[in-house]
């Protein structure tokens, strides 16, 4: 079969695209912006890209339309597909129809974390030989893709609560009907698509109701979003974890040491390790990871063993270049809390070097002026920030930014902000590009610059 995807250089569609290569179909696909990783990935699965969304495309005659959630009315290749009657669906539909029906599916849903618990989990399986499949919204060094088909009953995915189609309004998640589900943590996000957070609790409710009642929930025992939800209804066993000593699963770092960790099992069972990764939410991601291994048959202390050799996730942050001295990471954050903890996370791992910042608001929520009031507070541990304004903040964006002083610095230009940034990073630094999205290239323009005038 002959699938088209049609904004396919998304982390979700493009895996998907893994997916149904591997199944055997044929694969093409089109996105408006075409930008490492993800296009690199698909290139080496040998997908080709359409770069555009125009209607001729369509000339190929494709079997099956796979439509992203960035596709809307009015765009032509939308538009053409609906004229000519392609049969078409959305992607999450695609997944559960021809890869989750009949697995054991782990679902890792939450505003934060996702992606790196998804794929500590995904390690996990793979390390003690289960061979899962799995879908996650980035890719984990440790396999070097976000998409396999996987050899065992077992599924990992990344239950993302964004819409599913232009279509089709549900949270994606609901396609997928869990078995085992993580519910990292709960805040209020996606402004263009929820209106509060009551309408975010009752995505979730849904999700829930989904899940068997000889399946489990992991969840954050200190979340009190999560506490209500369940509240809201569930009919499945519940197993919290925190770091704290009042949930069924517990975890710190060894002696204040972020490179040692230690886990205690709802039996009281104990297992230690070393590993590679750092910041406390990053061990609730690991401890969820753990607990849901377990669950499906894989013995606590080898779970925990299988943490150090996990090597992260690529744009979490992933350290890309290190150019006389100064050491230059891409992170996904986007989110007040996110950004906040990658900050603090750096500042704790390398006490007296600079954390310099540079960060590209693009998500809806941020544009729409949601997280205004937040954003400062959450930047303000950084010792230097470069801001990227895009033309489309809503009103207050630069107003509340205010508080950061001289510490900050906005642009509207991509190559002013890294000409200005190669000026005043110093031997030492820690610097870290945020973005949801390929940042103009920001990250890779400043490395090679810096390479070139220091003597990378």
């Amino acid at each position: 079969m002959h699938i088209h995807i049609l904004g396919i250089c998304g982390t979700f569609m493009g895996g998907v695209a893994a997916l149904a290569r591997a199944a055997g179909h044929r694969v093409t696909g089109c996105d408006r912006n075409v930008y490492p990783p993800m296009s690199n990935q698909l290139k080496d699965l040998g997908i080709d890209i359409h770069e555009g969304v125009d209607a001729g495309q369509l000339d190929i005659n494709p079997d099956c339309v796979v439509v992203g959630n960035v596709m809307s009315r009015g765009v032509d290749v939308v538009e053409a597909m609906l004229n000519n009657d392609c049969r078409y669906m959305s992607g999450p539909h695609w997944l559960a129809d021809n890869v989750l029906h009949d697995r054991h599916v782990i679902a890792v849903a939450g505003t934060h974390g996702k992606t790196t618990t998804a794929s500590m989990l995904a390690w996990i399986l793979q390390d003690v030989g289960l061979e899962p499949g799995f879908l996650i919204g980035g890719i984990p060094a440790n396999f070097g893709a976000s998409a396999r088909f996987g050899k065992s009953p077992f599924f990992v995915v990344e239950a993302d609560e964004y819409d599913t189609a232009f279509f089709d309004k549900r949270a994606k998640f609901v396609h997928y009907r869990p078995r085992t589900l993580i519910l990292n943590n709960l805040e209020f996000d996606h402004a263009d698509i929820y209106k509060d957070m009551d309408a975010i609790h009752w995505q979730f409710h849904q999700l829930l109701r989904m899940v068997p009642g000889d399946g489990l929930i992991i969840a954050n025992g200190h979340d009190e979003n999560i506490k209500k939800l369940i509240e809201m209804g569930c009919w499945t066993p519940v197993q919290t974890f925190s770091t704290d000593d009042d949930t069924d699963w517990l975890a710190r770092f060894g002696d204040k040491v972020e490179r040692h960790i230690g886990m205690r099992s709802p039996s009281g069972a104990a297992a230690e390790t070393h590993w590679n990764m750092g910041g406390t939410y990053n061990l609730e991601n690991a401890l969820a990871a753990v607990a849901a291994a377990v669950s499906v048959g894989v013995e606590f202390e080898r779970a925990v063993a299988a943490l150090s050799r996990f090597q992260g996730v690529k744009r979490r942050m992933e350290r890309t270049a290190t150019v006389a001295n100064i050491a230059i990471y891409d992170d996904f954050a986007h989110h007040p809390t996110a950004i906040e903890k990658t900050i603090s996370s750096m500042r704790h791992r390398y006490p007296g070097h600079r954390v310099v910042v540079a960060m590209e608001p693009r998500s809806n929520t941020m544009k729409l002026g949601v997280h205004n009031d937040a954003l400062a507070n959450s930047l303000k541990q950084a010792d230097l920030i470069w801001m990227y304004r895009p033309k489309d903040m809503g009103e207050g964006f630069d107003a509340s930014l205010e508080p950061l002083g001289a510490k900050l610095s906005v642009h509207k230009d991509y190559d002013h902000l890294v000409n200005d940034m190669s000026k005043k990073v110093l031997s030492g630094d820690q610097v870290i590009f945020m973005s949801n999205g390929g940042f103009g290239s920001a990250r890779q323009t400043l490395t090679a610059i810096l390479q070139r005038t220091r003597g990378g």
